[in-house]
């Protein structure tokens, strides 16, 4: 009677095999290889869920490259500790903001509000005469069309739709940024890190081909947004063209995207030129070309010199997929993404030459 009741408060043993447990070899290297595949497919779905987060911290890594680059550049001329350096170029950047907004700040709004009503009075007197030429469709069809298109950029860029989540964005970026830039070395090993040892070395190689490459491309872009501001502001001035300030500051602030910028940064001007009549138009068309040309044949071949040699076509190929794919954001970070891109592959390219040249 006790070893009865020993046995049902004892373990039970079975020795038969369960019915999901599998003996053959073959059929757990086919699940290892499901497994690998299911787990492509999760991250791959992650990835795209989680686009727009990744985007912004992105943002902030580019971000961090350019107060990276400052600090650097800096360490040229001051032999302090790398978090002074820091310091500085941060208060610089806030000090300069602050008073631009400052001096300028009530002008700018003015003009601002100027500008939306200009566009929007030239592109209705185009709008009407292209109507009654027979070139273009009815105003009715005209304003479906635009809303239509408004609701799908709309559904792009939901998430930056209110004036809150843009301001969201914008400070998740910088101080996203700041934090890269303070200590850069620890974020590196931990990347590092999560490489398979195997690969650490080769890794670490790309990773710091990636960061020259981008601050070198972010100071060329610098450059050119202050050349381009600067020049279109002033020859706009000269000309009499209205608003020439903020024009200009637009035109600075569009360089920052080739190519798509320089159309929206022409568009605008002209309209605005046009405004005020046609020798003013034709003002702004001859310095919005004139300005353009000296970008693209002065400018950027001396900064590409010293920075990323991307082709055109390919650049824009990308800002319009990023775009489409990632909204306003994507279409900035189009640039930064095709460098990291093209490092990445002519690295694999000397790697696999390498490989080749041993054997």
């Amino acid at each position: 009677m006790s070893g009865d009741a020993q046995g049902d408060t004892g373990p039970v043993i079975v020795q038969a095999l369960a019915p999901s447990e599998l003996t053959d070899p073959a059929i757990r290297a086919e699940l290892k290889k499901a497994s690998v595949w299911l787990g492509l497919i999760a991250a791959m779905a992650l990835v795209i869920v989680l686009i727009q987060p990744l985007l912004i911290i992105f943002a902030g890594l580019v971000f961090a490259a350019m107060l990276d680059g400052g600090v650097r550049l800096l360490g040229r001329v001051l032999k302090i500790g790398r978090g002074f350096r820091l310091l500085i170029i941060v208060l610089l950047v806030v000090a300069f903001l602050l008073g631009t907004f400052y001096l300028m700040g009530v002008q700018l709004t003015d003009q601002f509000a100027q500008l939306q009503a200009t566009v929007i009075a030239q592109v209705g007197r185009v709008t009407g005469w292209l109507n009654g030429k027979g070139i273009m469709l009815g105003a009715s069809d005209v304003n479906g069309m635009l809303h239509q298109a408004a609701g799908q950029v709309g559904k792009l860029t939901s998430w930056v739709g209110s004036a809150l989540g843009v301001l969201t964005t914008a400070v998740f970026i910088l101080v996203l940024g700041l934090f890269f830039a303070m200590e850069p070395r620890i974020y590196e090993r931990g990347l590092v890190w999560m490489v398979p040892s195997d690969s650490r070395a080769e890794f670490a190689v790309t990773t710091k081909r990636m960061g020259s490459t981008l601050r070198r491309l972010l100071a060329g872009r610098l450059v050119g947004m202050a050349a381009e501001g600067v020049l279109t502001g002033i020859a706009l001035a000269t000309g009499g063209v209205p608003m020439a300030l903020v024009l200009g500051i637009i035109a600075g602030i569009m360089a920052f995207v080739p190519n798509i910028g320089a159309f929206v940064t022409g568009a605008l001007m002209i309209a605005v030129g046009f405004s005020a009549g046609p020798h003013t138009g034709l003002w702004a068309l001859v310095t919005w070309a004139i300005v353009q040309s000296f970008d693209g044949y002065v400018v950027v071949p001396i900064v590409a010199r010293r920075t990323v040699d991307l082709p055109p076509a390919l650049t824009l190929s990308m800002q319009i997929l990023a775009s489409a794919l990632f909204g306003i954001l994507g279409l900035m970070l189009a640039d930064p993404m095709t460098a990291l891109i093209k490092v990445a592959l002519e690295r694999r390219s000397e790697r696999q030459g390498d490989i080749e040249a041993d054997r």
